[in-house]
């Protein structure tokens, strides 16, 4: 009898466990399906230990067996007290700059307040008591830290603590020196625009002139407030001017600024500052304003002379992410730079004059990041991550600098991103796949053996059990010209193929992106579809043409027809969808965010029917609405494309509009304006075209904070379960 109840209980318990259901506070508010990882991660000089954040202290690991092995600070005993965000160490690392109260201006750009502590004298200094500081940096001999405030660069010299002034300038909205403008850090993802020279004698930085570039202004609904506030910043938008940019030399004991002739020629920018192996010399990577063109420039640390080492042209465009490859080599002599010369990405070894050596790479796959050049051989060894499997999965490999040799060292299936100790004996590699949340693993390199598991997330895995989360089912189909495209779904638990059931597809659709992979889930946003499915939908996520990780021409060919291809395809894709014998083909609906918001509303429109909804998040609408560096790359100038611009613009077919549309944006968003839906809701209301649309007040693009998040998909699960 006692085993019968026993039974009975084990029952009743694996019912209620099969049936919990996914909630957006779940989601969106408990974190209850958050990944854990292992974060602030800093590898020692030594190669034997590697130092991370815990909570307010700094630990020190062994890289052997993974175990703790010293405090290196405990934040309980810093005086004055402060909670810290983030450290960094001095090259020596005998300092630590420690960074608190930071607050953010825009996506990227940050001010804070920074700490100095030194780990001998256990002394703690505020850094700059005259106001919040970004991007605080050690000079490489740790005798300084250069920092920007309030539009002008500074310094600040460690022995007494006394505060220098580089620049004295700077104002806002008409001229920034040693940061970034807004278009610079949206674009390049590029904020610091200052560094140090190797011997810590100069610093070179960008001084940007925005007295030229037209104003954006967002009214900023303050609650309580009376009146709202009118908040301008510059904004160039497509075919607009932007800032004018100018570099300079200055070195440190005498005071004196050193002009650099970056070229008479003003339509271009100064996509990255790095460092050569001298001394005495910058790297930077100059690009076109139409982006298709790169030039790698060497700068002079003492006279600020000017040499081209290496020119690319491409008949589209240069892809922005390649430019953080460029490795200088150890050795003096030789870089490693990514380019799509054969048609897909791949590493090249140049002498540091620029004549090419060899590829490095090759074959009809990309590499996807490069991960480090170990230099201790006789052979230098390139390790790196590729799609050389699939373009769904990323795999890590290494390869002799020469292109030989190449050897598979995690190839398991799904995603691996690695990073390697600085003296590239040890390795982390973050792996997941579509059934196996993040893993992070510490592996020794030469035996390509696995120390330590550092996190598996089994918490996770067993909260997914509970839950009865749907698996990934991968697809192909083919488009319009016979193009293969990948796609993935999430069908309802209790999924019976002689029922119909209605089908939203996700997507983002930007150029070079991918949302249909072979990883565990790209964010929270996972985890409503998984809801939506337990409430009885098939969720479809598709990548169409313009999309990354399968070559050059597969990306490019969307270029001057943003939106073209990729509504082809979702039209596409959603025909497919029809065709399939358990998807109901009257209930086909779209949503995406951003770049997805564009697409979604355009395939809506285009599609005349074919989709039953669609959901557009902080959409664009119009290309000549959206900033220079992104469009421009993607589109040229609409002076020069203007059919390009407005053929596929959802505003141009917004009369075509038939099913229930829901569009949303917030207010406050600086990057994708709220201009966008202003003037397609303004469009379809002249076209008498019923449709709803909700704004949050003060938003940025990510509707964030105070709520939002959950109210935002609180109102979208409403409105899909009413209209699709």
């Amino acid at each position: 009898m006692k085993n019968r109840f026993t039974f009975l209980l084990c029952i009743v318990s694996f019912i209620v466990h099969a049936q919990k259901e996914i909630t957006i506070t779940d989601i969106y508010q408990k974190g209850t399906f958050r990944q854990k990882s292992v974060r602030g991660i800093n590898w020692m000089n030594d190669g034997r230990y590697y130092s991370a954040q815990k909570n307010n202290d700094i630990i020190k690991y062994d890289v052997t067996n993974g175990q703790p092995v010293e405090t290196i600070l405990k934040g309980s005993e810093l005086d004055p007290s402060i909670n810290f965000m983030s450290y960094t160490f001095s090259n020596d690392e005998n300092q630590l700059l420690l960074m608190t109260k930071r607050e953010s201006i825009y996506r990227r750009s940050y001010k804070a307040e920074f700490y100095v502590y030194n780990l001998e004298s256990k002394a703690l200094s505020k850094l700059s008591g005259k106001g919040k500081q970004s991007y605080a940096t050690f000079s490489p001999d740790g005798t300084r830290v250069a920092f920007t405030r309030d539009n002008d660069l500074f310094y600040v010299n460690l022995s007494d603590m006394s505060e220098v002034r580089v620049t004295d300038n700077g104002k806002f909205n008409h001229l920034i020196n040693g940061s970034t403008d807004w278009v610079y850090e949206e674009e390049l993802s590029f904020t610091r625009a200052f560094e140090w020279s190797g011997d810590s004698k100069t610093l070179f930085y960008l001084s940007f002139d925005e007295s030229g570039v037209k104003e954006y202004n967002m009214q900023v609904w303050k609650n309580g407030q009376l009146y709202p506030e009118d908040y301008r910043f510059k904004y160039p938008k497509a075919g607009e001017d932007n800032s004018k940019i100018s570099a300079t030399i200055y070195d440190i004991e005498s005071e004196k600024k050193i002009p650099v002739d970056l070229g008479t020629d003003q339509e271009y920018y100064i996509a990255r500052i790095k460092r050569t192996l001298s001394p005495t010399e910058f790297s930077l990577v100059r690009l076109t304003r139409l982006q298709n063109q790169l030039d790698i420039l060497h700068v002079s640390s003492t006279d600020g002379s000017v040499k081209v080492v290496l020119t690319e042209k491409n008949e589209r465009y240069i892809d922005i992410d390649f430019v953080d490859e460029l490795t200088y080599l150890k050795d003096g002599r030789h870089f490693v730079h990514a380019s799509e010369r054969s048609g897909y990405k791949h590493l090249y070894l140049y002498t540091v004059n620029g004549q090419l050596v060899n590829p490095i790479t090759s074959g009809s796959w990309e590499v996807s990041s490069l991960a480090g050049i170990d230099e201790t051989g006789k052979k230098a060894k390139v390790y790196f991550t590729s799609t050389e499997k699939s373009p769904l999965e990323r795999q890590f490999y290494v390869v002799d600098v020469n292109g030989k040799n190449k050897k598979t060292l995690r190839g398991e299936e799904g995603w691996h991103t690695i990073n390697m100790g600085g003296d590239f004996r040890y390795y982390i590699d973050n792996h997941s796949s579509p059934s196996q949340p993040l893993k992070v693993s510490l592996y020794q390199t030469k035996k390509n053996s696995l120390v330590k598991v550092l996190e598996d997330n089994s918490k996770l895995r067993s909260t997914v059990e509970d839950y009865s989360l749907a698996p990934k089912e991968f697809f192909t189909f083919k488009t319009v010209d016979g193009t293969n495209l990948n796609g993935y779904m999430i069908k309802p638990k209790d999924f019976n193929p002689s029922n119909q059931y209605p089908v939203l597809v996700f997507q983002y659709s930007g150029p070079g992106s991918q949302m249909v992979r072979k990883n565990y889930g790209s964010g929270s946003n996972d985890y409503w579809h998984q809801m939506l499915a337990q409430k009885g939908y098939i969720i479809a996520v598709i990548d169409p043409r313009g999309t990354g990780a399968r070559g050059e021409e597969f990306k490019k060919m969307t270029y001057k027809e943003l939106g073209r291809y990729e509504s082809e395809d979702h039209i596409a894709g959603a025909r497919y969808l029809d065709g399939l014998p358990y998807v109901d083909g009257s209930r086909i609906g779209i949503w995406g965010w951003s770049y997805g918001g564009y697409m979604s509303s355009l395939a809506m429109f285009k599609g005349e029917g074919l989709f039953k909804a669609a959901i557009a998040v902080a959409p664009v609408t119009n290309w000549r609405f959206y900033d220079t560096i992104y469009t421009e790359r993607y589109m040229a100038k609409p002076q020069d494309n203007g059919s390009g611009y407005d053929d596929n613009s959802p505003v141009s077919h917004s009369q075509k509009l038939k099913g229930n549309y829901l569009l949303i944006h917030g207010t406050g968003d600086d990057n994708v304006h709220f201009q966008n839906a202003v003037t397609l809701q303004n469009k379809l209301i002249a076209e008498d075209k019923q449709f709803d649309s909700f704004y949050y007040p003060d938003r940025a693009h990510g509707i964030f904070r105070n709520g939002a998040r959950v109210h935002l998909f609180t109102m979208m699960t409403d409105w899909v379960l009413e209209n699709l």
